[in-house]
């Protein structure tokens, strides 16, 4: 199955974190929605879910960074199975609905501002990802 992805993440502390490239950030306590997806020939969204559900695993993406975090959890995931690319379309309804989108993260590939969306609250997250209209 091939598609695109919402994790959400609760982050427990303020903390300052490294992520990769982009340097250090400053993340507020809260909640965050990631925008991500598996469409490439080879790609498989089951799969993809379960790296970034795994502990140990190489960094390679921005996620990857903040998910190692340890006062990062990753709390769940909603998937959208599609064979378009709807990343972007996704981030950006998310975005309207956020407290803050993180500046290019998750997003060195495409136009968005970020594809990492901050939210006070668990419930704020998941309204606004149940907002999303595909």
């Amino acid at each position: 199955m091939r598609g695109s992805y919402v994790l959400f993440v609760k982050l427990k502390k303020d903390s300052k974190i490294t992520i990769g490239k982009l340097g250090v950030i400053d993340f507020p306590e809260g909640f965050y929605c990631y925008v991500g997806s598996a469409i490439g020939k080879s790609a498989n969204l089951e799969n993809r879910l379960k790296r970034h559900f795994r502990k140990n695993k190489r960094k390679k993406w921005h996620i990857d960074y903040l998910l190692s975090h340890p006062f990062a959890s990753l709390e769940g995931a909603i998937t959208f199975s599609s064979r378009k690319k709807l990343e972007c379309f996704i981030a950006q309804a998310i975005e309207k609905q956020a407290d803050f989108t993180v500046d290019n993260f998750g997003s060195s590939d495409c136009g968005c501002k970020g594809h990492l969306h901050y939210f006070k609250t668990g419930k704020s997250a998941i309204h606004a990802v149940n907002k999303v209209e595909i």
